[in-house]
């Protein structure tokens, strides 16, 4: 038989959008799902991902609850961030729950979690999900002390918990909170004195794609 080249297969991926966004984010991304996209976008660059091997959709959870990708139709799911409660008893958020567990029942289609969405996947495992009344907020640019585990992922100490936003998807979140009054004066001059610093994002992202080849 012939002896044509061979074309890798995609790394199919469906974004979970666990939220809506912010207006000025919006505008630039048009849809929340794309800052996740763009962060694994960049990570499947710095993997060393050929071009066209990425292949990306976005189910929107929270507008279309019980609605989303056929397991066989994708090869991992990255589940975003919210400003929602993931231990929340809501209908889309049961939903969701439910649909995770039905992943983690099988072996092939793999599971990536950012804040909300690492929540949402301890508590489809069983574990207590629920507010940390006693540490409070930790936003903005962070730096943490790192195990040698943590070494082999990050290359700085300097983290986001949030690797997919940018300094700007950043401000305008910490403007809306102090707004609202969620952040203090003091908490939010603090986190915004932060903002600009560098961190591992795309170093994160990359880790993900690895993860999802199983490198």
């Amino acid at each position: 038989m012939g002896g044509g080249p061979h074309i890798k297969p995609p790394l199919r991926i469906a974004i979970l959008e666990c939220d809506t966004g912010l207006p000025k984010a919006l505008v630039k991304y048009k849809r929340y799902g794309a800052i996740s996209s763009a962060l694994l976008e960049a990570g499947a660059k710095a993997a060393g991902l050929e071009d066209g091997r990425l292949e990306v959709s976005m189910w929107d959870v929270v507008n279309e609850a019980g609605r989303f990708p056929r397991l066989e139709d994708v090869d991992g799911v990255f589940l975003t961030g919210s400003k929602f409660d993931s231990f929340a008893d809501t209908p889309w958020t049961n939903k969701l729950v439910d649909f995770v567990k039905s992943i983690l029942s099988q072996d092939r289609v793999k599971l990536v979690g950012v804040c909300f969405g690492h929540q949402i996947i301890g508590r489809a495992m069983g574990a207590k999900v629920g507010r940390n009344e006693d540490q409070g907020w930790e936003v903005s640019i962070t730096d943490v002390d790192l195990t040698e585990q943590g070494k082999k992922v990050f290359e700085g100490k300097d983290v986001l918990g949030h690797p997919e936003f940018t300094e700007e998807i950043l401000v305008e979140i910490l403007e809306v909170r102090h707004e609202q009054g969620v952040f203090g004066d003091e908490m939010y001059g603090d986190a915004m004195a932060r903002v600009g610093r560098k961190h591992d994002g795309v170093m994160v992202g990359k880790r993900f794609i690895e993860f999802l080849l199983d490198r």
